[in-house]
Formats: structure tokens, sequence, C-alpha cells
């Protein structure tokens, strides 16, 4: 073995003279010449130390013999960063002696090129090239969180989208399939117990090699499904297991086996049962089925997504698989099992059947959310609220994605660093698209087109076209005109005019759409019409097919009626009236009547939001303010409500981000400010009300000693905390103080589980005057009872660092030098700066928020850039729709961060967009 790597020479002058970003452009796309077919991997994990072999087996690709994309170089391709993979070994079967090189191969800037002549001497008599490496890493120095890496005392891997590259040498693209047929994995037995790999597991023992005589085990793994690199995972560890069993619809046995931190294991047994859910669900639904007799989950504190969804290996962030009642509240609940149905759903669209090329991401990654919120709903019977939650994303989160400079079509043109287009549009909007097939085609129709996928493309690597012409040919149907979606970015607009003609008995409504297309696109615009009289319903829900740039659609009724318009939220569009001014009476009479569940409560936010904006703009809002106490009490006493999580939702006014969409420059405290002013309001109105109904179900909470997470009960504890949450904005006087941190204080003590008692907490930390002592009290409380609980802190840090206190940027510095704060775990991290930047104060215009921000990014991108790039910078994106003093800052701060002399790439590209 080579004293001195073989990429050591590059890997000095890339230090010294860093390449500078290149573009990766869909339509250049070309398949290699040469692919693996086969892969054994031999991993010894020493600390500070470990040592990967790799066995390529390769072979010509079939797919367009004599194209390469590295300038059409006759050779095998292979991926590997020279200041993280140390290349030790490089041979290629057959050829006699040390290769040469830039006569054998070529080392280029995280490339290594093995020409194509030394591929072909190395020829045997089955016709097959095997290509041996050894290479050196240190995942103990593996901040990134890409590649192999160390959390805690755990070994694990993160190799999506290209962190195989940092792992060994490999042509480290979704579109090279290959059977894993061998991983070993060798670790000290003592403190690696468990060793993990995709697949079946083969053997297992122990051997020498150890130092100071140490015991070592290995165990060999093999995964018979191709599969790209970036499903790779190994994980290694001390680690407990929660064991459970699936016996799927053709009679196999599934073991299931959930690994964490020994402590942690009584916290699995939600995602166990949610895992087995998803399973039965996928079967039921779509006729799939688990294909391995082995199902691993691991839960990893330091790790930069939700969860990855690797072959039979699922690796998760423990705060979307680890759940309890004293640390989970139930949104964590739902999350955890949206996640793990999630991931599990991946096995078919994404891993049975994954993407060409990283570009067509949003073919595995928008289908799979689309698939996960179907299960959601259905497997909880709340269809419309997780119909409302989605679109809440979408329109708080998607919708500003698309109207600042990182606006994309949910298949993007070109990237710098593929890791940060891993976004809302590829994922939320993405799963919109998915949704608009289901709602054309029909439920039917959709499982004629994913049957047909699938019997097309099991076991290949495609486009989101051949998603499309799936869904079309197996319905036999032109959908040419609906893949314009996939190349438009923005968020159409979709504007409508509606007239009755009493003489004639007809009601028309003209839908007119603009966008960013050249072409109209083709928008289902589902309609329900209520008889404005008696509210009954006359037309069911209809779905127009919007195809053209204006359209007129006419419907016989025998009276004036009420249009119920993008019911069920159809399609990610804005739906707004052609005179621009939302009819409010209208908007009274849905919020009461629709039948639709999501319309019902949309109506409602647009006359809330009518007011809000109102009162911050100084218009007359007294009429609008009606209007809204009307609606608010009519739902607040609504007999007919069944769903406490319906009447919840109906009662929210719509928050800060929803809001900051509706205006054309956005004044975070203006909207904050009016916000409160509206929610006084109410709170004052119906005190006496909203106190009786939350004193009722603090009974019925307090009567029901057996935790659940069902609808019922989830729905129960979230409309309670909403009138919570009304009784404590009474905050102006002495009195209100104290009477709002008393009743506040008395559910945060009593609370039995997490709900409660983060709700409680929320309201607290938000206390001043009078209520500063109850306030401290329960902060102090809230971090004792955590007791050292990485996921409880985390909540913790997050409601500091979103509080609505007049010195909380002051606070907040405190919290980054608390000493369980860290930059190096993600969780932590995002639940400090991300609270922080999404809170008003963010936005002082003395700037020093931005400063704050801007110091922070500097810190970060050292250790995590795609922590930098994708969670945090992000903040600073739409510094263009802030008033001319904030937006001079926030861009000053995009600037400084340009210049600075050792700024990554994936933050480099988020600046540079930010800065067009």
């Amino acid at each position: 073995m080579t004293s001195t790597p073989l990429n050591a020479a590059l890997a000095a002058e890339t230090k010294a003279n860093p390449p500078k970003p290149v573009e990766v452009v869909r339509l250049e796309y070309a398949p290699l010449k040469y692919v693996v077919s086969k892969v054994s991997l031999d991993f010894k994990l020493y600390t500070g130390r470990t040592l990967v072999e790799s066995v390529l087996t390769v072979t010509d690709n079939d797919l367009q013999k004599g194209e390469s994309d590295v300038g059409g170089e006759d050779g095998l391709v292979l991926d590997g960063e020279e200041a993280t993979v140390k290349l030790l070994e490089l041979s290629v079967d057959g050829c006699e002696g040390a290769l040469v090189a830039d006569v054998d191969y070529i080392m280029k800037p995280g490339k290594l090129i093995i020409k194509g002549d030394t591929l072909r001497r190395g020829l045997g008599n089955e016709h097959v090239m095997v290509v041996r490496t050894t290479v050196e890493i240190v995942p103990e120095d593996n901040t990134q969180l890409s590649g192999l890496y160390k959390s805690g005392d755990m070994y694990c891997t993160q190799c999506e989208a290209e962190g195989f590259r940092r792992i060994t040498y490999y042509p480290d693209r979704p579109d090279v399939m290959a059977t894993f047929e061998q991983v070993r994995v060798e670790a000290n037995a003592k403190d690696f117990p468990v060793l993990l790999s995709n697949g079946n597991l083969v053997k297992e023992g122990t051997c020498e090699g150890g130092t100071n005589g140490d015991t070592r085990k290995f165990a060999v793994w093999s995964d018979p499904f191709p599969k790209p690199s970036y499903l790779f995972a190994l994980v290694a560890g001390d680690l407990g297991c929660l064991e459970d069993s699936f016996t799927t619809m053709s009679g196999r046995n599934v073991a299931l086996r959930f690994y964490s931190e020994h402590k942690n294991v009584s916290k699995l047994s939600y995602a166990v049962e949610s895992l087995k859910r998803a399973m039965k669900w996928d079967e039921d639904t779509f006729g799939l089925e688990y294909d391995l007799d082995l199902f691993n989950v691991v839960a990893v504190e330091s790790f930069n997504m939700g969860a990855m969804e690797n072959k039979s290996l699922n690796v998760f962030n423990t705060s979307c698989v680890l759940a309890d009642p004293k640390t989970s509240s139930d949104a964590n609940y739902f999350r955890v099992e949206g996640i793990i149905g999630h991931e599990y759903f991946h096995n078919w669209t994404g891993n049975r059947v994954t993407c060409r090329d990283w570009f067509q991401l949003t073919l595995k990654e928008g289908l799979t959310v689309f698939r996960d919120q179907q299960f959601s709903g259905q497997i909880n019977n709340c269809a419309a609220v997780t119909r409302i939650s989605n679109a809440l994303t979408v329109r708080g989160m998607q919708f500003k994605e698309d109207a600042g400079p990182m606006s994309h079509p949910i298949r993007p043109d070109a990237y710098i660093a593929m890791d940060n287009f891993y976004t809302a549009t590829v994922y939320r909007k993405g799963a919109e698209v998915i949704r608009m097939y289901d709602t054309i085609l029909g439920t039917g129709g959709f499982r004629k087109g994913m049957d047909l996928y699938f019997k097309r493309h099991d076991g290949s690597a495609v486009t989101c076209d051949d998603f499309l012409a799936a869904m079309a040919d197996a319905n036999d149907t032109d959908l040419s005109q609906f893949s314009r979606w996939y190349s438009t970015s923005g968020t159409p607009t979709v504007t409508y005019v509606s007239s009755f003609d009493e003489e004639k008995g007809l009601f028309v409504i003209g839908l007119s759409q603009t966008s960013r297309s050249d072409e109209p696109l083709f928008i289902p615009v589902a309609l329900g019409l209520l008889d404005k009289e008696t509210g009954e319903e006359v037309l069911p829900t209809t779905v127009l097919e919007l195809k053209e740039m204006n359209q007129t659609f006419t419907f016989p009724v025998k009276g004036d009626v009420v249009p119920s318009i993008l019911r069920n939220f159809s399609a990610p569009v804005k739906m707004v009236p052609a005179s621009g001014v939302v009819n409010e009476s209208d908007m009274a009479f849905l919020a009461s009547n629709d039948t639709d569940g999501f319309n019902r409560w949309d109506s409602a936010q647009q006359l809330y939001a009518a007011a809000i904006l109102k009162v911050m703009d100084g218009k007359e809002f007294a009429e609008t303010l009606d209007l809204v106490l009307s609606t608010f009490g009519a739902t607040l006493k609504d007999a007919s409500i069944s769903d406490d999580a319906i009447r919840a939702y109906a009662l929210i006014l719509p928050g800060e981000s929803t809001l900051a969409e509706a205006v054309t420059v956005v004044d975070p405290p203006a909207i904050r400010n009016a916000r409160k002013f509206v929610k006084k309001a109410i709170a004052k109105k119906f005190k006496t009300e909203l106190t009786a109904a939350y004193e009722k179900l603090t009974a019925c909470v307090e009567a029901d000693t057996v935790f659940k997470v069902d609808g019922e009960s989830t729905g129960r504890r979230r409309l309670r905390n909403v009138y919570l949450g009304y009784l404590c904005a009474l905050d102006e006087t002495a009195e209100q103080q104290i009477e709002a941190a008393k009743i506040a204080t008395a559910q945060f003590e009593a609370a039995s589980g997490m709900t409660d008692k983060l709700a409680a907490f929320n309201c607290l930390v938000s206390m001043s005057g009078e209520g500063s002592s109850a306030r401290d009290a329960a902060i102090q409380k809230f971090y004792d009872d955590a007791n050292g609980d990485p996921l409880v802190i985390d909540k913790w840090f997050a409601c500091l660092a979103s509080a609505d206190l007049p010195d909380l940027l002051d606070r907040v510095v405190k919290l980054t030098n608390h000493p369980d704060f860290t930059l190096k775990v993600p969780n932590r991290c995002r639940a400090v700066i991300l609270s922080f930047t999404a809170s008003a104060a963010f936005h002082d215009d003395n700037g020093k928020g931005y400063e704050f921000l801007g110091d922070m990014l500097e810190k970060i991108d050292k250790v995590n850039s795609r922590v930098s790039a994708r969670t945090t910078a992000s903040s600073f994106l739409s510094w263009k729709r802030y008033n001319e003093k904030r937006a001079s800052m926030m861009k000053a701060q995009l600037e400084r961060l340009k210049a600075m002399p050792t700024i990554s790439n994936d933050l480099l590209e988020i600046v540079m967009k930010g800065l067009k």
C-alpha cells in the first residue's frame, strides 16, 4: 500500500486553489460509457481512520455506447472528493504492474477517470472489467454529515445526494444502478456490537486486527436489488433494538428492527406501529408489497435531513422517529407517522424506480410526499385537517419560494450544489402536481397509471416524462399540456368573475390564468355551488378543466348561488377575484355553510386576513371586523361541527408568513401588531364563551387518564390550546397579565403530556409586566424537566428564540452561548437560528438581527454548509420584498457573505441567487 496517497498532489492543489463552482445543466445530461454493475465493499473502522476497499465490476453501458459526461473521454468516470478521500491503491484486474498517472488514469478535481484502453487491457474471459481501490477517510472529522461520519458514539452515513463520493471513488449518480453484492463492516466489538448495512445479513463473527489486542467484530451484508450509490447505508454502534414483525399480503414474514441509543428504545413503539400501518396501507391502496425479509430503522441525533430511505436500512433524525407523551407533542407524533410512511413508501417510489438524474428529484419526492399525505389523512380519518395543514405549508413556504430568487420549476434546469434543491418547490409543489393527476384522472385512473409506471420501469432510473407517459397511456388521454407544470416556475394566478342571470336561470363563472409559462397550463379547478338563500349545496364538487388563458363555464340553477372555488385546494395557484377585492359577505357565508371542509376553513381565513390587512394599512376596518366577530362566534358555537380539530383550525387566524404573501411590501412588525390587534378584539368579545369552552375541555382532558393519539383526543387538545391562546392574548392591563399568567401556569404545571405543556409554555415565554415572574419560572422548570433530553431541549431553545419580547435578540445571543447550544447538531442549530429568523424581531429596523444572522452564517458554513445554505441563509433571499431600509441591510449581509474567502459552494449558490 502506497505511503503517499495517489491523489495527494491534487488534494493540495485544490486546497490552495479551489476550483470555481461548475453549473450542471439538465439539457446536457448524457449517460456514461462505462458503468458499474456489481459492487463489493470492505469497511475497517478504527478511531480516527477508516479504510474502505472497493471492488467494482465494470461493463459497457448499453444505453448509448461511446458517450461520456466528461468531455467525451473514453473511460470509467469515478467521483471522489480528494479533500476527504485519500486514494491509497488503484488497480484493474488483468493489468500487470502499477497503473501510471496520466497514462492509465487521469485525476481531476472531484474525478478519477480510468482510461478505456486501461479497462480493455484488463478484460478477462468473461468480458468483465474489475477495478479495485483502497481509500482512507476520517469520519470523526466529517462535520458536513455527508458521507460516513460520527454522530455521538455511532458511525452512520448519509449519501443523498452526493455523499458517497466522500466515502470512496465511484460513479456517484442515480442512473448507475448496481448490485451491492457484499458489504463487509468491521469494527471494535465492544464499542460497535451492531453493524448494519443494506439488504440481508449474510454472516457475522469476530476477527483479529484490533489495536492492543482488542476483539474486532464483522458483519457481511448483501442487497439483491440494484440501487444507485445514494441509497447505500452503513451504521455501527452500541445500540438498543425494538423488534417486531409484519406479515405481507403474500404471507411473507418481515422482521422489523428499530435501533437507537439504549436510553431511547422505549420511545420507538409509535414508530414501529406507524411502519406497520404504512406497509398495510401501501398494499391496500397501491398493491405494493415489501420485497425483503428484513427492514431496519436507525435513530441518529446529528442528521442533516428528516430521514433517508436507504434500501432496507432507513436512517432517521431522532426528531422524526422517537416519541412518547412526556417528550413529544401531537405534532411530533403526526410527524413521526408521516415521515415513517414517507421513507417506507420510497421503497417503490424512489428505490425500485429511481430518478435518472437529480433534475428529476421531484419524480420520487413529489410522488412520495403525495403518498404520505394520503396515508396520513386516510389512516387517521382526518383528510380535511391534513389537507389544511398541507396547504398552509404550500402557501406559507412554497409560494414564498416561488416569489423569490430561488424560484425554480419542480424539475430545475440547472444547479451548482444539488443539496440546495431539496426545496419546498420540489417536494411540496411537486406533491401538488401529483395530486392534480389524481384530481384529473380520478383515484381509479391514478392507480392504473401507477400500475403501468411500475410495470414499465421497475429496476430503472427514469424521468418525469416517463411518469407522465404512464399516466397518459394507462388512461388513454393526452396529458401533453399538463407537462408544462414541470417546466414552469412561479405561482400561477387564476382570476374569477361570476354572474347570475335570473331570467335564464344560469350561473356563469369566468376563469383567467396568468403564469410564467408562454402557453396556458392545464389547471383543475374544483367548484361547488351553494344556494344563497338556504345555504344548501346545489352543485356538488365538479372539476373544471381550465386549459385556455380565458374560459367561461355555465350552470343551470334555480336561484342565485355563492360559488365555492378551488375546493380542497385542487391546484397550487392563487385564486383572486377579478375586482381585486374579496367579497367579504360571501366569505362569511361560506365560512358558515360550505360543505367542503377545506374551503369552509379557507373562507374564514380570507375574511380574517382582510381584517388584519385593513388594520395594518390604516384603512376602515369596523365592518370587516364585525363580519370576523360574527363568523368567529358562529364557528365557536356551531353544534354541527363534531370534529374539534376542524373547529380549531377554523378559529385560528392566518399566520404571519401567510399574511406576508398577501402584501406587496412586507413589514413583519406591522403584520404582527395588526394580527395581535384582531386577536385581542376577538378575545375581548368572546372572553366569557372562550373561558367556558376552555374549562369544559380542561375537565375532559383531566378526566381522560389514558394518553391517546387518535383524531378525537388530538383534536380536543388542539382546540383547548387555541382557546388558551386567545385567553392569554388579553394582556393590556396588570390584572389581565396576572390572569393570563395564572391560566397558562395552571395548564403548564398540570399537563400530563408535551402537547399541553408546550402550548402553555409558548404562551408563557412571551409574557411581560406582571407575567414576567411566571415566564421566568416556566423557562427554568421546562429546562429542568427536560433532564437533558435533546429533543425537549430543542423545543426549549425554539420557544425562547421565537418569543414575542422586545429584547428578543439579546436573549437569542445569550442562547447561542448556552452550554447546550452547538452548531454541530443541525436540530439544535435550526431550533435557535430558524426560530429567530421567523420572528418579527429579526426584522427590527436597526438591522442588528440581520447582522446576527450574518455572523452565525459565517460560523455555520465552516461547520456544515448544508445547514448554512438550506436552512438559514434563505432568510435573506426575499430582501426585495421589504422596504428600502430593510432591503439594503439584508442585501449588505448577502454581499458580506459573498466576500467570504472560504465560502462553500452550497452557500455561494444561495447568496448569488439572492443578489441577482
